[in-house]
């Protein structure tokens, strides 16, 4: 099977960082169209995940107004597009705002069947300046749900569950407690135990980074929008993931201005 991703686009006003410019999200609009039309001409996936941060937290009716504009220009896509929540999506959206724009019923956290592929989606949790939590309820869930699972599945997240080493990272690096979920290890438990997982897929972290934990890869994607020079005016990453998942193997094509590759085999489960 063959799914794409991407993530953090960031639907606003220009961002900066410590002083310097980080994220062309005033460009979101035509890097997401221009990540679309390279979907739909070279790699023909079967589904779309966006990770989630679709805006930059202005207002609720800019937000609403900007995460529709994502939607429109989703269905776009010669695929279905499905969501995953995060942290700028919840600071002025709340879960019945984010259910109508995704057209979804039931709670953010869901599991759905696709091209031979399990796919479960879980609702990180960010409290501001404080931590990244994953609920109890969640973990719960998904050790249920993996266990019901009849495919090989793959976990959809936007915070890491991986052990990432964040020491060079633009972001994070003095707030690792801000990017990792506290509950990383419970849940990699989780994932390990249940024998089924090949992949575990996530945004947030603004890079690209492979993590291998207990045999199985937790893959950081780079945002759509950030700036790969030091300041303005700016290059923007572009990036988008395409996965083609087998039995046996998980390859991960990284495109756009920072390309990368990420092919792991799998052990018979």
């Amino acid at each position: 099977m063959r799914f794409a991703a991407f993530t953090d686009v960031h639907f606003g006003p220009a961002a900066s960082f410590e002083g310097k410019l980080r994220k062309l999200s005033h460009h979101a609009g035509a890097l997401v169209a221009d990540v679309i039309e390279r979907l739909n001409r070279d790699e023909h996936p079967e589904l779309v995940v966006n990770l989630g941060d679709v805006v930059e937290d202005e207002s609720r009716d800019a937000d609403r107004a900007r995460y529709a504009e994502l939607v429109a220009l989703g269905a776009q896509l010669d695929a279905p597009l499905v969501h995953v929540a995060g942290n700028h999506d919840s600071v002025h959206l709340d879960d019945d705002d984010l259910r109508a724009l995704w057209r979804h019923e039931g709670e953010l956290f869901r599991s759905w069947d696709a091209g031979g592929v399990h796919f479960a989606a879980l609702r990180s949790v960010e409290r501001k300046d404080r931590d990244v939590r994953l609920p109890r309820e969640q973990v719960d869930w998904l050790a249920d749900d993996l266990r019901r699972a009849a495919w090989p599945s793959v976990v959809l997240v936007h915070h890491p569950l991986g052990e990432l080493d964040l020491a060079a990272n633009r972001w994070f690096a003095r707030a690792p407690h801000l990017c990792r979920i506290a509950e990383r290890r419970e849940v990699r438990g989780v994932i390990e135990a249940s024998g089924k997982v090949a992949l575990v897929l996530n945004g947030h972290a603004h890079w690209n980074h492979l993590d291998v934990c207990g045999g199985i890869p937790y893959v950081t994607l780079q945002s759509v929008v950030e700036n790969l020079d030091e300041d303005a005016p700016g290059r923007p990453a572009r990036a988008y993931a395409v996965v083609d998942l087998t039995p046996r193997r998980v390859l991960v094509r990284v495109g756009g201005e920072e390309p990368a590759r990420y092919q792991v085999e799998l052990a018979p489960r």
